[in-house]
């Protein structure tokens, strides 16, 4: 009979899995939790923070003014969670640690997609850059308040350290740099890994989606790839007449959701194979790694990059997506200039913040945690 969290871990998650008692413990000590480990409470903490929550409106391709049924970042990052979550199950790797990491890996995000993040970059070329990242990270350390006796959400090492893309931090943030040097010279954990190529795997079968649901994808044009004309004939023969008289929204539907399948079962055995050969026998062994086990087929891969040439031809830079991300980007230029220049024009919570970082790191926190829809309006209030 297993009575404890350790022994649950031992017998059903894999050697190379991050486990609870390797958590690494909090920057703040706090008394454990009697019916969650460790990982099920950053997940619970980064979905009840204010910053996963106003991933609904901001954008993934589309600014949620467009439609109610295009993909935000919210509903993006729960996509990614599903696809993590299912597959650490099977490859036995850490699921609660797997759903934290994808549910928190977007909401550094600035409004207007990628967009944002570029005018943001330049306008802190001088000050230490932006970088979706490197704001998870000041988010969930400093940024979010909800407890009395610290900044941030307390999450314990091990995830900070599973957020801490690119080996990168802001050189403002000094909190972060012992973890950082422990970090820099370790292969991350494979949970990290495996949400990376969860992200990918997602977008770019939603991204079709809602191109099509948009006008902006005609329904023949995926068909130019060999891929993804084969699952056409493919379904055409399996499902013969529920799948040629179904509507072409219906349709594009069936193919994204066989494809999805195919790419995760890619995904599971690829990766099986590549752990059979490592044998890894701790999260030592992972530390150590050089290469990545965790992917799809160099076959699957050639598709996946296939696929996102084709997305970003015709999606990523059609005329109407690029003039959203040209107003978008306008619309920060415009207030990092008047916040930085009229600081007590911000929140006084947010201004008091000038006192303790830089001005420019200020504003920047500030607008990067903005909405689409709220950094229009205060737009259209100080134009």
């Amino acid at each position: 009979m297993i009575t404890t969290i350790e022994e649950y871990e031992d017998q059903f998650l894999a050697p190379y899995a991050l486990k609870h008692s390797e958590s690494g413990g909090r920057f703040y000590n706090e008394t454990k939790d009697p019916y969650r480990t460790e990982f099920q409470r950053d997940r619970d903490r980064i979905i009840h923070s204010k910053a996963f929550r106003r991933l609904s409106y901001k954008t993934q391709v589309f600014i949620n003014t467009k439609g109610d049924n295009y993909r935000t970042r919210l509903t993006h990052s729960l996509e990614v969670s599903q696809l993590s979550r299912s597959i650490a199950n099977v490859l036995r790797l850490n699921k609660d640690l797997s759903e934290a990491i994808a549910l928190a890996h977007d909401i550094g995000h600035s409004p207007f997609g990628h967009a944002g993040q570029e005018i943001l970059n330049y306008l802190m070329k001088d000050y230490g850059g932006f970088e979706h990242n490197n704001q998870i990270l000041r988010i969930v350390t400093l940024l979010e308040e909800r407890y009395p006796n610290f900044l941030g959400l307390n999450l314990t090492k091990a995830t900070l350290k599973a957020l801490m893309k690119h080996n990168q931090i802001y050189s403002d943030d000094i909190h972060l740099l012992e973890l950082y040097q422990e970090k820099k010279d370790q292969f991350p954990c494979l949970e990290s890994i495996l949400v990376d190529c969860c992200d990918r795997i997602a977008y770019i079968h939603h991204d079709i989606e809602d191109g099509f649901d948009a006008g902006y994808i005609e329904y023949d044009q995926i068909f130019v790839l060999d891929y993804w004309d084969n699952l056409r004939k493919i379904l055409e023969k399996e499902w013969k007449q529920n799948f040629i008289q179904a509507r072409k929204p219906h349709k594009i539907r069936m193919i994204l959701r066989y494809s999805i399948n195919l790419f995760i079962k890619d995904f599971i055995e690829h990766s099986k194979k590549n752990l059979e050969k490592l044998q890894l026998s701790s999260i030592q062994d992972v530390y150590r790694l050089k290469e990545n086990p965790l992917n799809n087929s160099k076959e699957f891969l050639r598709i996946s990059n296939q696929t996102y040439e084709f997305l970003k031809q015709n999606l990523y830079n059609h005329p109407e997506v690029l003039k959203m991300s040209y107003k978008g980007k306008k619309i920060l230029e415009f207030l990092f200039h008047l916040f930085t220049k009229h600081s007590y024009l911000m929140p006084v919570h947010i201004s008091q913040r000038v006192h303790h970082n830089n001005l420019y790191r200020t504003v920047c926190d500030y607008i990067s945690g903005m909405t689409d829809r709220y950094a229009i309006r205060l737009y259209e209030q100080f134009k």
